[in-house]
Formats: structure tokens, sequence, C-alpha cells
């Protein structure tokens, strides 16, 4: 079974799940606004309620970036042995950055011994 949720650098998909509540929030904020011209002194209700829910889930985009980036600090960083670009690495396991490329640090996980 695959580890990873997305193909991608679990920073990055860390980044994605902000970027989704940034969305997400802006949206409900928008569709709640369009209640006021839908209905009238009733869609301010609605809109009000549509206000606090987006902003709740840009709170929470706030978070999950904020994590992401605390995280990045203490990554550890490596070059990737298939692009042989500077990547960083959270866990044992993780993908590269750019090219996708499975890693691990743990010998007992590796495919192969490193060349030397």
């Amino acid at each position: 079974m695959n580890k990873f949720f997305f193909k991608s650098a679990k920073i990055n998909e860390f980044r994605l799940w902000g970027l989704i509540f940034t969305l997400v929030g802006m949206g409900v904020m928008i569709l709640g606004t369009a209640g006021i011209v839908l209905w009238g002194q009733a869609g301010k209700i609605v809109a009000a309620i549509f206000m606090v829910i987006g902003m709740i889930s840009l709170l929470v985009s706030v978070a999950v970036y904020f994590w992401a980036g605390m995280m990045s600090t203490s990554a550890t960083m490596l070059t990737c042995p298939e692009c042989n670009r500077p990547t960083k690495m959270l866990g044992k396991t993780d993908r590269c950055m750019f090219c996708k490329t499975i890693l691990t640090l743990d010998p007992a996980q590796a495919t192969h011994a490193p060349s030397e």
C-alpha cells in the first residue's frame, strides 16, 4: 500500500491542504454574499453565517501554512539521487519535491544501497 496520499512531497501536501482551505473559505464567503442578492433581508443572516464559516476555514488555512512552515525549517535537506537538486525530507520516507522520487534515510526501507 502506498504511504503517500498524493504523489508529492509531504511539505507540498500540507501546502496543498492550506490552499484548499483558503479557496473553500473564500468560495463559501462569496456564496454567502450571493444570499443577500437572492433573498434580500433574510439573505443577510445567511451571509453572516457563511462569512463566519468562511473565516474559520481561512483561519484553518493560516494554521496549516504556519505548521508547514515550521516543519519546513526543521526538515532534513538532502540532494535527490535522481535529479541532483536539493530537497527537503520529513520523516523516514518522503518524495523529492521536484522529480517525485521516493527517498528514505532508513537503510531497512531502501531498495538498494547507495553507490559510493
